[in-house]
């Protein structure tokens, strides 16, 4: 009994999952600024930075550490409707819970459609996306539309949404939220994550090793080099 209440420092975001992260905090804010105040030139640039970074999110969510890959935190109704109702299971508290997962999916598939609406918008003055000219003028004016008016306050919302949640989390509730995403670290019950504990195996624990980073870093470099190529179609 008292193996099973212990509990053990463990590895839940490896650094390139935090590293994303936090540089898709401030880029989102940075387009955020940008676009209200008429930036255009570095609201591209930090446009050409969000799309490499959710490419790599794409990718790191098949091959990252364990509680970064997408399997990891798709969760059945029954799951979310449990961890409401207070009966979450263990797992559910290592990495995101099944709201927080919800979260994290809504706020990847909204900044894809945003910077997918964004590289096809045109101002008509001095600002067009580099894939306008690809499209036709009907799909032009639908994604600026979206882009510049409903899209831009939904993601205002939404980030507005995601910091008063994670204020309510650490101050509320007192659960830790900032400083594993910063260390890495978690406090994990042993015999959560389905007893993976068992035998002094640490298998909770996302790989987060020098060769897992370099796979990372190959990783950002070849989405960097698609978001590059992307911004060099615009004329």
């Amino acid at each position: 009994m008292t193996d099973t209440l212990s509990v053990a420092r463990t590895r839940v975001w490896d650094l390139p999952t935090r590293l994303f992260h936090w540089a898709l905090a401030f880029a989102v804010i940075g387009l955020i600024v940008t676009g209200l105040n008429g930036i255009m030139e570095w609201h591209f640039r930090l446009g050409y930075t969000v799309l490499a970074l959710l490419l790599f999110r794409l990718v790191w969510g098949f091959v990252g550490g364990r509680w970064s890959r997408f399997a990891a935190f798709i969760y059945a109704p029954g799951s979310v409707i449990a961890y409401l109702r207070g009966k979450s299971h263990p797992d559910h508290l290592i990495g995101h819970t099944p709201l927080g997962a919800l979260s994290v999916f809504a706020v990847l598939a909204l900044l894809i459609l945003q910077v997918a609406t964004g590289l096809m918008a045109d101002d008509e003055i001095s600002a067009s996306g580099p894939l306008t000219r690809f499209v036709s003028g009907a799909m032009v004016s639908l994604a600026t539309g979206w882009h510049k008016a409903q899209g831009k306050w939904i993601v205002i919302v939404l980030v507005s949404l995601h910091v008063l949640a994670v204020l309510f989390y650490v101050l509320v509730k007192r659960h830790r939220l900032v400083g594993p995403m910063l260390s890495g670290d978690k406090l994990v019950v042993a015999g959560a994550a389905s007893n993976s504990h068992r035998n002094g195996n640490d298998v909770a624990s996302s790989r987060d090793d020098a060769a897992s980073r370099t796979l990372a870093l190959v990783l950002f470099a070849l989405c960097a080099g698609v978001a590059f190529w992307v911004a060099s179609l615009r004329v």
